[in-house]
C-alpha cells in the first residue's frame, strides 16, 4: 500500500498532497477507478478544498481553531482534545475518482492533509483499485 511521508511545521496546518496521491495513482497503473486516502492518525485528516488560494486553507483553521479552541474544559490528560474532535469532524478518510489515471478533481479542487497536534512526522496511506 503506498505511503505518503508528511511532515508538518505548525500546530494546525493544511498540506496540499495533491501531486503525492496523483503519483500513487500514477504508479498504480490503474486506468478507470477509485483512490481510497486514509489518515491512521486520531489527530489528523483528510479532506478536499479549494487549493487556488492559500487565503482558503488559513480561512478553514481560523474557524476550526475558533469554534474549537486549544484550551476548554476538556477532560482528555494529554492536551490535544481540541485536535482529536478537529479530528472527527473533518474526517480521516476520502475517496476521489480515477478516469484515464489522472485524480477526478475540480477545476479548483486539491487534496489535503490536516494537521491538528503538530508538528509531527505523519503517514497517508493510499489503495488505488
Amino acid at each position: 500500500m503506498p505511503e505518503i511521508r508528511v511532515s508538518t511545521s505548525s500546530h494546525t496546518e493544511l498540506v496540499d498532497i495533491t501531486t503525492d496521491v496523483q503519483r500513487a495513482v500514477s504508479e498504480s497503473g490503474v486506468q478507470d477507478g477509485v483512490c481510497h486516502i486514509y489518515v491512521p492518525h486520531t489527530t489528523a485528516g483528510v479532506t478536499i478544498n479549494e487549493n487556488a488560494d492559500p487565503s482558503v486553507r488559513e480561512d478553514i483553521l481560523m474557524e476550526l481553531n475558533r469554534v474549537i479552541p486549544l484550551q476548554d474544559n476538556y477532560k482528555h490528560l494529554e492536551g490535544n482534545s481540541a485536535a482529536h474532535i478537529k479530528a472527527s469532524i473533518v474526517g480521516s478518510s476520502e475517496t476521489i475518482l480515477v478516469e484515464r489515471g489522472r485524480l477526478v478533481l475540480g477545476t479548483w479542487q486539491g487534496i489535503f492533509f490536516c494537521e491538528f497536534d503538530g508538528p509531527r512526522s505523519r503517514r497517508v496511506l493510499t489503495k488505488v483499485t
